[in-house]
């Protein structure tokens, strides 16, 4: 199946939800509540005016990731409003937004309801960019060539001879994604939190179940699915790391995301999780351990670790002082690679690696099935991290009325 949009390759979780809702396999949306936010500001002297409730403070300090010192003021007091009417008008449980700029640091973080800056919330889709990031890192160290067939790096890559690392992590690998079938038999292993990524990442490479809906690389885009699952076992292969080793020493130590995890949580609670399974309720505890983490959407972490990551990618691969990844393997996630190799997605859309490209706002985007929505405006050196736990139609619909305002927030600052 071609995708013939972005919006269509991204609401895969959406159209599962559907096709199961009426068997009662899929949780259900939140149920109605009255929210209002928390909010601590960077960069401004007061919180916006619009906040009710407690003020959480985090500030940047000096030796943090983060810090910047400025001498700017931001105004961010259009957005407290528009958040909290959506909340209420959708009956969410709340919402968690940071705004981050590439010189000033975290200059925005406001929370509604029950969020908090220590939530912790799934993520799904959002680890994309995460894990593209974990394999850039390895081919900074030259141990990988991203360019060059699995089978050069594998034994295993010989079941898909011609797959490149960078084609599945563009999702153009020719590998059966999540549509039309998002719990397609062979790749079964790929939501299960049973057996090991080694196993699973070879098995899905050297299954001859698939070869009738298999297709030559670079010539779709097949968002999701098990592709990603290989391009994690690769990356644990060529190491000689577990992929949570691989997290760690590429982001949670340089940068101090402490909160930043994956499991795999889609089967976990009794049905399939496409929509966000309240029972995690922040507490990554109620998760089985796992070997076997879901690479492309089992990511956990908190609001504010993953504003220092969307940093690290305005920094150009920097934490601080140290260096997480080259700036050119930054540089070439953000690009759009499909349009070049097979002529993209059509229109104004493409997809980098991790990173869904708009060609006509500037801005690149790695939502999530759950209602997680970050987005960086490279050209104007800043960006936001916006965390529902709902729905990829909840994130998208409010991301959707924050573009605007913190743009102009932004651009008034200077």
């Amino acid at each position: 199946m071609r995708f013939r949009s972005a919006a269509a390759a991204l609401s895969f979780a959406a159209l599962a939800a559907t096709a199961c809702s009426d068997s009662g396999d899929v949780a259900s949306p939140s149920t109605p509540s009255t929210v209002a936010p928390t909010t601590a500001t960077t960069g401004s002297s007061t919180p916006s005016p619009a906040a009710t409730g407690s003020t959480t403070s985090s500030t940047p300090t000096p030796g943090t990731s983060e810090f910047r010192a400025s001498t700017r003021s931001y105004d961010f007091s259009a957005i407290s409003p528009v958040v909290q009417r959506f909340v209420d008008e959708r009956g969410l449980d709340g919402a968690g937004l940071v705004i981050v700029d590439e010189r000033d640091g975290i200059v925005d973080e406001e929370y509604w309801g029950e969020f908090s800056a220590d939530r912790v919330s799934l993520i799904a889709s959002s680890s994309k960019m995460i894990t593209a990031g974990v394999l850039m890192s390895l081919a900074d160290q030259g141990l990988l060539d991203v360019d060059a067939p699995v089978a050069d790096a594998v034994a295993w890559g010989a079941g898909n001879p011609q797959i490149t690392p960078v084609q599945l992590l563009s999702n153009s690998s020719g590998l059966v994604g999540l549509l039309p079938d998002m719990l397609y038999e062979p790749y079964a292993c790929q939501m299960s939190a049973a057996g090991s990524l080694q196993d699973c990442g070879a098995s899905i490479f050297t299954t001859t179940a698939d070869d009738a809906d298999v297709v030559a690389p670079d010539t779709e885009f097949r968002y999701g699915g098990a592709q990603w699952q290989v391009a994690a076992a690769l990356a644990e292969a060529v190491s000689g790391k577990s992929w949570k080793q691989l997290i760690d020493d590429t982001y949670v130590e340089p940068c101090g995301v402490d909160s930043l995890a994956f499991n795999n949580q889609w089967t976990q609670f009794g049905r399939l999780a496409a929509w966000y399974p309240s029972e995690f309720a922040g507490d990554p505890t109620t998760l089985a351990p796992t070997l076997n983490p879901n690479a492309e959407g089992g990511a956990y972490i908190t609001a504010p670790d993953y504003a220092r990551l969307l940093l690290m990618h305005l920094r150009g691969g920097m934490c601080g002082d140290t260096r997480v990844i080259s700036a050119s393997a930054i540089d070439r996630m953000h690009t759009d690679r499909i349009i070049d190799a097979y002529g993209g997605l059509g229109g104004t859309k493409g997809y980098g690696l991790g990173w869904l490209v708009e060609h006509d706002t500037g801005r690149i985007i790695d939502a999530g099935a759950y209602g997680s929505v970050p987005w960086l405006d490279l050209e104007h050196g800043y960006g936001a991290y916006l965390v529902v736990e709902s729905s990829i139609a909840d994130g998208d619909a409010l991301a959707s009325l924050l573009y605007d305002p913190v743009a102009e927030a932004i651009a008034n600052s200077r």
